[in-house]
């Protein structure tokens, strides 16, 4: 694999401007970053700085004012809605501060709804979700309910929706903010793991320190800029 290819997220000169009452307010301000596969990265910095905008315009849930966004070298801020879709359902995996689960689907059909619109026949649906229901620690919990879940077996099926449609890139906004710090931290241990076994490349917006200490690379954002990029020794 060439220095090319490993690249799945590139920006240039990325900017998005959102308008109140007539005035321009500046959120990302002209952001160049390279992400490469594998990574487990942190975006960091306060509220305002731009975090959760920056992993929305990389997803393409938001459109840039200016500059360029690749993923896996097709350039998506020119795509159609519909080329957006398509490119999210196949390509990244998403985790929410909220979790985002469908109340009136279970644990299994949350899980398994990605990969119904992906048309994955069913016997490898079926061994897929045995597979991640076993990764995550929540064997069992199939047929319940997200109500009736905790907050972290909640974030658990999150995960496991996030990953069991394959993508090479797991987008997670806040993951462990809802979470007292030990199932946080319990959590962030199994993404790590996973992130480890699997190749696949994950990308935090957060403020949370442990999310920081278990991340390779802490990309942090002042005032909608990279204020610093640093680089930690993988273990």
């Amino acid at each position: 694999m060439n220095e090319r290819e490993e690249r799945i997220i590139v920006t240039e000169g990325l900017t998005k401007d959102y308008r109140e009452d007539g005035l321009v307010v500046p959120a990302v301000r002209g952001i160049d970053l390279t992400i490469k596969a594998g990574e487990f990265t942190a975006v960091v910095g306060p509220s305002g700085s731009g975090k959760t905008t920056l992993l929305n315009l990389i997803s393409g849930l938001d459109s840039p004012t200016e500059g360029k966004i690749w993923l896996k070298g097709r350039l998506i801020s020119n795509m159609t809605g519909d080329e957006l879709s398509d490119l999210r359902r196949d390509h990244i995996g998403f985790v929410f501060q909220a979790y985002n689960l469908i109340p009136v689907l279970t644990a299994r059909e949350n899980i398994e709804y990605v990969m119904l619109l992906q048309g994955v026949p069913e016997e490898e649906r079926r061994t897929r979700i045995r597979e991640i229901l076993a990764e995550v620690g929540i064997a069992g919990f199939e047929k319940r309910f997200p109500p009736k879940m905790s907050g972290g077996q909640q974030q658990r099926v999150a995960i496991a929706r996030a990953m069991v449609a394959r993508p090479e890139l797991i987008l997670a906004d806040e993951p462990t903010a809802n979470l007292d710090s030990a199932t946080g931290s319990e959590l962030l241990d199994m993404m790590r793991d996973l992130n480890r076994k699997t190749g696949m490349t994950f990308v935090f917006s957060t403020h949370d320190p442990m999310v920081m200490e278990r991340a390779d690379r802490v990309v942090s954002l002042h005032d909608g800029r990279v204020a610093k990029d640093e680089w930690r020794d993988r273990e």
